[in-house]
């Protein structure tokens, strides 16, 4: 299988995704360099860590012979808006679990809309059950329920997952010191710090939900997909500002300043948060100067 290969040829993805570097001045004072790795740009329907983490998926999926992806997903998740666009591009059935009671998320916002649009068949259970989604009874029922189906996990993060988002950090060596993304169930992170140029460059995750449970799942998908952990990151959990898809007025205000200085409008969900927690580490003096640090932007 190559890096692309049918099924994924039809996608048409743009890759290596391009490294912008910005001028800002609260950078400089400290002597240090901004890239921008605009993952955002690879595919107009499935930017960024969707397209690294469902490529073999997607691939897995279509060379056992499976014509529907199941997977699961909060009410405001990229993750089933991109599976159900993949779907729609690689003529795959889609069906997204969704945490939360139907009746409350009527009518639906964007995101699922937008999945629906697409031919993603949602399914709504109570957050009780969904806890358990990955229990083998609760996927067995929903394998009795929807068919032979390929299931993907929350957040598309599973080794195959990381195995495909090592191409982020391959594509990043000799480029940065330092690279930044933020991390929602952690296989980004997972397959960028194992692509990086060992003892040469390190990665820094912001989890966008509170709970400080992501260290052991990085570890976990690391294990599963390269047998070991593997890379130089670490994990900052200070920039949740609430929790997922929450904001606060200084998230805001900074998400609106960088877009005005930059004409990049950060998503408050994700790389707002990464970006805040990235220029207040420099304003702590965590990085000396002359460091280059890249900040994915995936989405």
């Amino acid at each position: 299988m190559t890096a692309t290969g049918p099924p994924l040829d039809a996608l048409r993805p743009r890759l290596p995704s391009p490294l912008v570097a910005i001028e800002d001045g609260r950078l400089a004072r400290h002597g240090v360099r901004l890239l921008l790795k605009r993952d955002d740009l690879i595919h107009p329907d499935l930017p960024g860590n969707k397209w690294r983490k469902l490529r073999l998926n997607l691939q897995a999926a279509a060379d056992a012979g499976h014509d529907t992806l199941l997977t699961f997903g909060g009410a405001y998740s990229n993750h089933l808006r991109a599976t159900a666009a993949a779907g729609r591009l690689l003529g795959f059935a889609t069906v997204g679990v969704v945490r939360g009671d139907e009746l409350a998320t009527r009518p639906l916002n964007a995101s699922l809309a937008r999945a629906a649009a697409d031919g993603m068949r949602l399914v709504f259970v109570d957050r009780s059950t969904y806890r358990r989604k990955a229990e083998p009874d609760v996927v067995e029922a929903l394998r009795e329920r929807f068919g032979r189906c390929y299931v993907v996990p929350e957040g598309g993060s599973n080794a195959l997952a990381a195995r495909g988002c090592a191409d982020l950090g391959r594509e990043l060596r000799g480029a940065a010191d330092v690279v930044a993304v933020a991390c929602g169930t952690g296989g980004t992170l997972a397959g960028l710090a194992a692509g990086l140029e060992p003892g040469a460059q390190r990665a820094i995750g912001f989890p966008v939900l509170r709970g400080g449970f992501l260290d052991a799942a990085v570890r976990g998908l690391q294990e599963d997909a390269f047998g070991r952990r593997i890379g130089d990151w670490r994990l900052d959990g200070r920039f949740h500002h609430g929790g997922y898809a929450r904001t606060t007025p200084e998230l805001d205000a900074f998400a609106e300043d960088f877009a005005v200085r930059h004409g990049l409008a950060p998503d408050r969900v994700y790389v707002a948060k990464m970006l805040h927690g990235l220029f207040t580490l420099v304003d702590e003096g965590a990085f000396p100067p002359g460091t280059r640090l890249a900040a994915v932007v995936t989405g």
